[in-house]
């Protein structure tokens, strides 16, 4: 029996843009559910980043991979009761506009519950729907600032005050967003009904970030040492262990000699012990010497890698979280794969990211049955676009 996806037959509209939106979307498609993205006429700013193939810009190409796609101009006086005959077909709507958006164009939760109680909504804003600040702009940099990151990132290696180099304010809002999408699919089935979530980019970073609970109550001192970052015979690696106790099973299992003497300062016992433990690193010449090192002392270790270099990670590799898909001119591209591996259900990326207005016909046809006239009158008056009709 060929397995099925766990999330077959969700339908979803996805008005998201950039980050934290369609990355949940993405997600829910390998899952199995039908993501159609609502893309605007001037498009996702994503569409602008990126290695382009065949019109389709990297960036963009790994948070819409495997959605459809219809362009619909929601400004325009007809586009509301386009959404809202979508929504009575759907099963969950993602949207990241600022708190009020939706609501200028007539779609918000209240608009399409009216016409779909079933319906679930997830929204994603920097701080919230509601609250003194919910009318703030914020992309994952403003939220790392906010949230205490890069203060943190700064004091702890004594550098300058600079952002992250990953979005994960965004990407921690898209996961818990799907913890409250999915729990909410769950309880629907209870009572028939859904319900509007609204996630704060705030609130998840603050959620998920495992150092705050040493900054809320001043502790950070009681923590562990940081572990360090080492050079080897084979080249940077990081070792996950305190140095008092890292020079302790060098002394128990390699026999070292210790260069410090009773009455030596702290920190010229320090430095003295940090050659030695140099000079012993760097006299392992490959990876599996280190490996054989490592194992005799029970410590957990990693290699520094590049990011070039990832698609030979040996379990990167084993278990496909980069797979080539179809690049749409002739060749492949690569996409980084959700992690969700299931014993009795499929998952993974299943297509590549759409066009803008690719999928209008095929959609509205099944979703709505219309027929073509009728969608062919809807872009001659600009209620749907297409990429083609934007560049003529």
């Amino acid at each position: 029996m060929s397995k099925s996806y766990p999330l077959e037959g969700l339908k979803v509209l996805d008005f998201s843009r950039v980050l934290a939106g369609p990355f949940a979307g993405r997600m829910l498609s390998d899952l199995g559910a039908d993501v159609v993205k609502i893309e605007p006429p001037d498009g996702d700013v994503t569409r602008l980043w990126g290695a382009v193939i065949a019109d389709i810009p990297g960036y963009y190409h790994q948070q819409n991979a495997g959605k459809r796609n219809i362009c619909v101009d929601l400004r325009h006086p007809e586009a509301r009761a386009l959404i809202l005959d979508l929504a009575r077909h759907a099963d969950v709507v993602i949207e990241n506009y600022r708190p009020g958006v939706m609501a200028r164009l007539g779609i918000d939760y209240q608009a399409l519950r009216a016409v779909n109680k079933r319906l679930i909504m997830l929204s994603i804003s920097g701080f919230g729907q509601s609250g003194p600040e919910s009318h703030r702009p914020a992309y994952a940099p403003i939220i790392h600032a906010e949230a205490g990151l890069i203060e943190r990132s700064a004091r702890r290696s004594s550098s300058a005050f600079r952002d992250l180099p990953l979005s994960v304010a965004d990407t921690n809002a898209s996961l818990h967003g799907l913890v409250g999408l999915l729990s909410a699919v769950i309880m629907r089935e209870r009572t028939g009904e859904g319900q509007h979530i609204d996630i704060a980019m705030l609130d998840a970073t603050m959620a998920t970030d495992d150092q705050m609970h040493y900054d809320l109550e001043g502790s950070e001192a009681t923590g562990p040492l940081p572990s360090a970052i080492w050079e080897s015979g084979a080249g940077p690696i990081l070792i996950s262990a305190d140095f008092r106790y890292l020079w302790r099973l060098l002394v128990e299992k390699f026999e070292i000699e210790d260069p410090a003497t009773p009455d030596m300062p702290l920190e010229e016992k320090i430095t003295a012990r940090r050659a030695v433990i140099n000079d012993f690193l760097m006299r392992l010449p490959d990876f599996p010497a280190i490996e054989a090192a490592m194992k005799r002392m029970n410590l957990a270790w990693g290699q520094v890698r590049s990011a070039a270099s990832l698609v030979d990670q040996p379990t990167i590799k084993a278990r496909g979280s980069v797979v080539q898909i179809d690049d749409r001119a002739g060749k492949t591209r690569p996409v980084t794969q959700s992690p969700y591996r299931f014993s009795g259900a499929r998952s993974g990326v299943r297509g590549p990211a759409p066009h803008r207005g690719e999928h209008n016909q095929e959609v509205l046809m099944q979703w709505l049955s219309l027929p073509d006239s009728d969608i062919t009158a809807l872009q001659e008056r600009g209620v749907l676009r297409t990429t083609t009709q934007d560049e003529g």
